[in-house]
């Protein structure tokens, strides 16, 4: 099973790792097309309001919810009873996605007002930010309905994974930054407000990416007729389920739109800060976290349904030891060569080295969590694979309050940074709740063979950190540097690091068999 489980997590990391080069690609062609002016501002709004939403429809909420259900009908099912729960789930869901995209569009103005508070009370007011409100309400009239087109993709790259098809779900993203790419270099240059232009590259990436997933539906006769089904056994379940997990698998998500709500009132560029800096965070989050717990969620979930628990208990080790291991070297070398790693990126066009700086601080208050984000995808699979999805709730409104309590204390001394600092904080916390709340019910603790695993970790990745603090000049020497020479030494130094942390991990002896599961 350990073989089993790191090919199908390669599988899903390499795709991730195309999409997420995709994704920078695509970051650092907007960067340069509009920089971290307003309407930079308004068009990450207007993108994140159905993310947003994506996580609670789709790819969060609904995932873990329906795959342990998915799996239950798996494996003690027939493949009628199957492509009747996915008739059933698609055609029920359909239709409430469906409303929730026609109010969004039609209210784009009340959506506005609510998650961009402080544009709206300018433009209440006729000041002079009066226009990002007017703007943000058109936009989202026209990427509001990817929510529609993702919600169904997502569901239907669970079916997938259920399945073993890890590598189709982990590919499709790569649809969405190729029309982003597009839009970027040959449709928004053409368009007196180039942010129309990209939303319209959001609006067709969710198309392509609806449709791209049929053919291997179809492959497996999964291709099945959507119809309303309200009292479907199956579907009860997944929404009783799925209920609460709105808030405890989508609190990040929430800080982050609460965050993008209190930077509406700040200064201009305070929203398109957070936004670069996210995006380099996610990029070691969704290649490392979120494709392992992809990957372990459907496992977890048949360990469970057979009543497994040592296998159960040692898949989540598995788990918690791949992230220690991808995630505490990534998060060290996020923070200590984080304006280097924005300078190469994004520092071109609009985009010029106050805005480095800038979006450094902020990414350097992000990066403090990334840890924690990562073990939380790897923790929380543990209560949704037992079909438990009332603790974690419990646990995502403490660390939801906490992140409100947090921002309002740090965002006057702070600003922007503030916001990133609390969601942060507020991850931390929670990965500790989920963890003790395992511990607390016996499912999961982590063995003696990971605890001295984790302290080899830490050494290795202090080291590497150490040398790359060494190493690295201050930003006004990168600056200074052409983009080919700080790209040539940002990848010496990651190099560097990567090696550097290999060496003091085979030193303090970690070796193949710490990779193993039962």
């Amino acid at each position: 099973m350990s073989k089993a489980l790191l090919r199908s997590g390669l599988i899903v990391s390499a795709m991730t790792l195309v999409s997420r080069v995709l994704g920078l690609v695509r970051d650092v062609v907007i960067a340069n097309l509009m920089g971290a002016g307003a309407a930079a501002d308004v068009f990450f709004f207007a993108n994140r309001i159905p993310n947003f939403l994506r996580r609670l429809f789709a790819e969060g909420a609904f995932n873990q919810a329906f795959v342990p259900v998915m799996t239950e009908y798996k494996q003690t099912g027939s493949v009628k009873d199957t492509q009747a729960l996915l008739a059933a789930v698609s055609g029920t869901l359909g239709l409430i996605v469906t409303l929730v995209t026609l109010v969004g569009v039609l209210g784009s103005s009340v959506v506005t007002m609510m998650f961009g508070a402080g544009w709206f009370m300018e433009w209440l007011n006729d000041g002079p930010e009066a226009h990002k409100f007017e703007l943000a309400s058109l936009l989202l009239k026209i990427t509001f309905p990817y929510l529609w087109f993702i919600s169904f993709t997502a569901m239907a790259g669970a079916v997938l994974n259920t399945f073993g098809r890890f590598a189709v779900s982990s590919f499709t993203p790569v649809f969405l930054n190729v029309a982003l790419i597009a839009a970027a270099l040959w449709l928004s240059p053409n368009m007196a407000q180039p942010e129309l232009g990209l939303a319209i590259g959001v609006f067709a990436g969710g198309l392509i990416q609806f449709l791209f997933q049929f053919p291997f539906l179809a492959r497996l006769k999964l291709l099945v007729r959507p119809r309303w089904a309200w009292h479907h056994p199956g579907v009860v379940k997944i929404r009783t389920l799925m209920i609460p997990a709105l808030f405890g698998v989508s609190v990040s998500q929430v800080n982050l739109l609460f965050d993008t709500m209190l930077a509406s009132f700040l200064a201009t560029g305070a929203i398109s800060y957070l936004y670069y800096s996210d995006r380099l965070l996610e990029f070691p989050l969704g290649l490392f976290g979120i494709a392992i717990a992809t990957v372990i969620l459907p496992v977890l979930s048949k360990r469970h349904v057979d009543e497994s628990h040592d296998g159960f208990a040692s898949t989540m080790d598995w788990g918690v030891r791949m992230v220690l291991l991808m995630g505490f070297p990534a998060m060290l070398g996020l923070l200590v060569l984080s304006e280097p790693m924005l300078r190469v990126l994004f520092m071109r066009g609009e985009f010029g080295i106050t805005e480095v700086a800038a979006a450094g601080r902020s990414l350097l208050a992000y990066g403090i969590g990334l840890q924690a984000f990562m073990l939380i995808k790897v923790l929380a699979p543990g209560y949704y694979a037992r079909q438990d999805t009332r603790t974690p709730v419990r646990f995502g409104i403490i660390a939801m309050v906490a992140n409100m309590v947090l921002n309002a204390i740090l965002i006057f001394p702070l600003g922007y940074v503030g916001l990133a600092l609390a969601t942060a904080l507020s991850g931390i916390l929670n990965a500790g709740l989920l963890a003790y709340g395992l511990h607390r019910r016996k499912i999961y603790s982590p063995s003696r063979q990971t605890g001295l695993f984790t302290l080899k970790v830490v050494l290795a990745g202090l080291a590497m950190a150490g040398l790359l603090s060494w190493l690295s000049p201050a930003l006004s020497q990168w600056a200074r540097w052409s983009l080919l020479t700080s790209s040539l030494h940002l990848l010496g130094y990651i190099l560097a690091g990567a090696l550097c942390y290999g060496i003091v991990l085979l030193l303090v002896g970690v070796r193949v068999k710490d990779f193993k599961t039962l």
